[in-house]
This record gives C-alpha cells, sequence and structure tokens, in this order.
C-alpha cells in the first residue's frame, strides 16, 4: 500500500481475498463522540464517489476506545464493510484520511469519475503519530491568501494528517486580522502601495497595490472548518520587530523620539527592519487589547508573538528605551526585549494560554512558561529544552520550503540552499544531544512557508509539495535515524501520491523540474552554494 505518511503497523489479507466495494447502498454508522467524522466523510468520499453513505449498519462503522491513544487508530476492512476505531474523534478522522488513500486518486475529486472502482483491499492498519505538534506556518502577511485558500490548505493539511496550522498574521508588510477596538489596523496596516518582486536585490515592482484581511467571522470559520478536521489554529502576531504596517496605522506605536513615524508606509520590501516597536506602557496596553480579541477567536492553547529579528538601533538611540532601561534595572536592550516577552508570557499565562515565539526569545532570558519554535537551526531549540521549556523543532535548513528545491538555472526565485525532497525526508526533528528527559520536551515539528517570493496559491504550491508530504512522513511516522530512512521507497509511494495531489489540484513541483508557468524568468533570487550549516 502506498501509504503517506507510512503507518506504524499493516497487516495485508491474502491479495487472493476480495475486497471491499463501496456502493449506492453502503452505509455509515457513526458511534456518539464520531459523528464530525461522519460528516468530512460525507463531503469527501461521499462526493467523489456519489454515494450518500446514509446513516445505518451494512458498510463503515466509526468507533471509540479509550484503551488507544488520542490519536491513534486501527483500520480494518474485510470483505464485508470497514471499521475505524480511534482514540479519540480524532484518531478515527486520521483513519478516515488512510481509507481515503486506500480508495485511490478519485477519492480526492469533488465529482465522481465515470468508471472508478471504489474498492478498498482487505487489511489491518494499527497507527499513531510520533508528535503531538505536527504544524505548518503558512505567511499570509507578505503575500495575503484569501480565506478560500487557507480552508483549501486546511484539507491539504489534513489529507496528510498535520494537525497545527501556524497563520502569521501580521509584519512589516501587512496586518492580516480584524481588530475592532483598532480599525486603521486593516484602514491603513492591511495594504501597501507596491511590491518588490523578488528579493531585496531585485530590480523589479510590481506597482499594484496588495493587501486583505479576515473579518473576525473569516477567522471563525477558519478556526471551526480547522477544528472540524482536528487541525489547531494558532495566531502568530509579531512583536516587536516586524510590526511596521501596525505602526503605519498608530504611529505612536513606534520610537517617535527617534524618527517621524508619522512617515512610515506599510513596507513594500523584505528583509529585516529597523522600525519595531517602543517599549512603552501605551505600547503593551495597545497590544493587550489586540490579543484580548484575538483569543476569543482563537481556542488554540498556544499563542505565537513572534519575537524575531529585534533590530535594537532605534531602542539604543532612544531616550525613552533607555529610561525604561534604567527603571527596570536592566543591562541592556536585550533584556528589554525580554521583558517585553515576559510581560506577555505573564498576561497569557493569567489568560490559560501558553506563549510560543521564534528562538530569538531566548535573548536576554527565556520567559517562564513560554515554549520555542526553534527556526535558526537546531542550537535554540536543545537550549530551550535542556531548560525544561517545550520545543517545536523547525530549523530553516531543513524544513523552510520557500528555499530552493534544487540547483537547476530554471528555479524560480531561487531562496538559499538547495532543499530537496529527499532532504526534507532525512530531517530528525530530536536532536542526538538530547537526553531523554530533554527530548520529550520535543513536543514537535513544523515546516515554514514563507511567502515573499510565493504572490500566488501557485506559487505557494509550488514551494510546498511534495516536501510537505515528505515532512508530514517525519512528523507521524516512526521512522529509523535519518541516514538509515528508505528514501527510494518513499519514492516510490509518491508515484501514487502524485496522483492524489493531481486530484486535488495542487500544483506540485515535478520531479523533473518546474513546468514552463512555473518558472520566473528574469526575476533573481539569492542562491546559496553547498549544503547548509547545520547548528
Amino acid at each position: 500500500m502506498d501509504l503517506i505518511p507510512a503507518p506504524s503497523h499493516s497487516h495485508d489479507a491474502s491479495p487472493d481475498l476480495p475486497p471491499y466495494v463501496l456502493t449506492d447502498t453502503t452505509a455509515l454508522l457513526a458511534a456518539p463522540g464520531t459523528e464530525g467524522v461522519a460528516r468530512v466523510l460525507r463531503a469527501t468520499v461521499g462526493a467523489a464517489t456519489g454515494f450518500e453513505l446514509p446513516p445505518g449498519e451494512g458498510g463503515i462503522v466509526l468507533a471509540l476506545d479509550n484503551a488507544l491513544a488520542t490519536e491513534a487508530y486501527r483500520l480494518t476492512v474485510d470483505a464485508h464493510g470497514i471499521g475505524i476505531t480511534g482514540g479519540s474523534a480524532a484518531g478515527v478522522f486520521w483513519g478516515a484520511q488512510t481509507l481515503r488513500q486506500l480508495l485511490g486518486p478519485a477519492a480526492y475529486r469533488k465529482a465522481p469519475m465515470p468508471g472508478a472502482a471504489w474498492t478498498v483491499p482487505q487489511t489491518t492498519i494499527e497507527d499513531e503519530p510520533r508528535f503531538g505538534w505536527r504544524g505548518v506556518m503558512l505567511d499570509v502577511a507578505r503575500h495575503f491568501m484569501p480565506k478560500d485558500g487557507v480552508l483549501r490548505y486546511l484539507d491539504l493539511l489534513a489529507a496528510h494528517k498535520l494537525n497545527v496550522l501556524h497563520l502569521h498574521l501580521t509584519d512589516d508588510q501587512g496586518w492580516r486580522v480584524e481588530i475592532k477596538r483598532y480599525p486603521r489596523l486593516t484602514d491603513v496596516g492591511t495594504w501597501r502601495t507596491r511590491t518588490k518582486v523578488g528579493l531585496r536585490e531585485s530590480p523589479l515592482w510590481d506597482e499594484r497595490p496588495h493587501g486583505g484581511y479576515y473579518t473576525q467571522d473569516d477567522i471563525r470559520e477558519i478556526v471551526a472548518y480547522a477544528a472540524d478536521r482536528h487541525i489547531t489554529v494558532v495566531p502568530e502576531i509579531d512583536i516587536p520587530g516586524h510590526s511596521q504596517a501596525a505602526i503605519a496605522a498608530y504611529p505612536e506605536l513606534g520610537n517617535t523620539d527617534v524618527i517621524d513615524t508619522t512617515t512610515l508606509p506599510v513596507l513594500t520590501s523584505w528583509g529585516v527592519n529597523p522600525n519595531v516597536l517602543a517599549p512603552t506602557d501605551s505600547t503593551l496596553r495597545f497590544y493587550e487589547d489586540v490579543f484580548a480579541e484575538l483569543l476569543e477567536l482563537f481556542p488554540s492553547p498556544f499563542f505565537h508573538i513572534g519575537g524575531d529579528e529585534c533590530p535594537k538601533e532605534q531602542w539604543k538611540a532612544s531616550a525613552t528605551a533607555q529610561t525604561r532601561i534604567k527603571e527596570l534595572g536592566l543591562a541592556d536592550e536585550y533584556e528589554l526585549q525580554s521583558w517585553i516577552i515576559r510581560h506577555f508570557d505573564r498576561w497569557l499565562t493569567g489568560r490559560g494560554r501558553r506563549l510560543i515565539g521564534w528562538d530569538e526569545i531566548l535573548e536576554g532570558g527565556l520567559a517562564p512558561g513560554a515554549a520555542v519554535s526553534s527556526w535558526r537551526g537546531y542550537a535554540g531549540g536543545i537550549a530551550a529544552a535542556r531548560a525544561g521549556h517545550d520545543v517545536v523543532m523547525c530549523p530553516e535548513t531543513h524544513v523552510y520550503l520557500d528555499w530552493r528545491q534544487s540547483d537547476r538555472e530554471d528555479e524560480p526565485i531561487p531562496i538559499s540552499h538547495v532543499r530537496t525532497l529527499e532532504d526534507v525526508f532525512r530531517f530528525e526533528p530530536v536532536p542526538d544531544e538530547l537526553t531523554p528527559d530533554e527530548a520529550a520536551h520535543v513536543i514537535g515539528a513544523q515546516a515554514n512557508i514563507w511567502t515573499e517570493t510565493a504572490d500566488s496559491a501557485r506559487a505557494v504550491d509550488y514551494l510546498a509539495f511534495p516536501r510537505l508530504a515528505a515532512f508530514a512522513e517525519v512528523a507521524w511516522s516512526q521512522l529509523p535515524a535519518p541516514a538509515d530512512r528508505d528514501y527510494d521507497g518513499f519514492a516510490a509511494r509518491m508515484t501514487a501520491h502524485y496522483a492524489r495531489l493531481d486530484a486535488l489540484g495542487v500544483e506540485y513541483r515535478r520531479p523533473g523540474g518546474p513546468l514552463p508557468w512555473q518558472q520566473r524568468p528574469g526575476v533573481i533570487g539569492r542562491p546559496i552554494d553547498g549544503p547548509p550549516p547545520i547548528v
């Protein structure tokens, strides 16, 4: 069976035994607690087959078993029917995703295909994930992805048994979520006048205004749609750096004693930006108000506050910032940033949530209770785990999916080192340096899709797939050490998976390279030769 991600255990019956055949009389019986899975199955498999899958016996049976781990499932198929049992509704849902793969690529279409045979081979599959956090970060700040695109990506995550969507909602280049108390965040902060095409080195510009944002009702819909697919949506509001869009809307948030913040627009280019938030009480109150509205929209136990790439030059030049450092008895600007992070750690903890941030939140002292997204390699995650903090491993050297996929000259807007499908498949989230107790703090892994150069859903597809399929296997399956992994076997299973992606309409990178319309001739990138340093 060409399943991705690979299951923990499978026991195939003799190929001489007849498969189970879905027909227009196949029923779907959902035990209490699995009704939501039944609803999604009818909306997906039901639409693809044209079968109603009405409630009743004699077909597919969904059930719960408390003896199984929360996200574990057992899928059994014999000549008389299909049983999916999970430790929770989430486990049943992941079993349903496996069933969909067994039905073949046509099960991923939205309408019945003439001549499709809806058969499932007799088998028993017992499976559960390695990690509880199997995430994808989607940058909707640099290039906005409309709501329907986000819902589509939730479907793609679900099909790969990924269970966290980390939405990067704000940055220098745009603010993407409605905050009713501060309407200028979307009236002003969501729109930039033009956009750099390529990275900073490029001389090209797209002169069209770019923008867009999610209303609070859009967010409610996204979160509810994700919950039906057992996906948690983690919001990110980036502070104290990457905040120029907010400062453009409310100039008092910036370091007004250093620059005239009223002249700052929503940023039109890329890169690390010196215009950061002022460390004032009014700034803290502003973001408390923002976070309070978002906590009502996002039930996620984690709230991401960014914390990365915050230059300290303005704080060094700011009398206000220097006075605050002295008042608080801080050593320097790094401890000032840590003071801001610690403030929101306490604020979120008091409301039953957990702060998570990029590994720069380690600088100046790690906030108690905070979790770390380790992106600058493994070092930050190792330090955090050793200090007893939970870690999501997302090192750029392995799972930054905006990095180029080959060294071919026709690779679109090539960024950094080459990271192939095989490189992602051999990613190991838990470093050997950690003891077993320390390794237990690695709660999962995440692939990050930054969109400076991805200005359309087609471009995001190209960056994400097929590498996201390899990442899904890393995050779900119990794999051997990277050097011992069977990449040839994975590549063979991908042959069947490409057909599923085709049926889903995913414009992935073909093994032979980009198709003509996936190329970006004339738009330079920033390629780096050789393998990346692993730190």
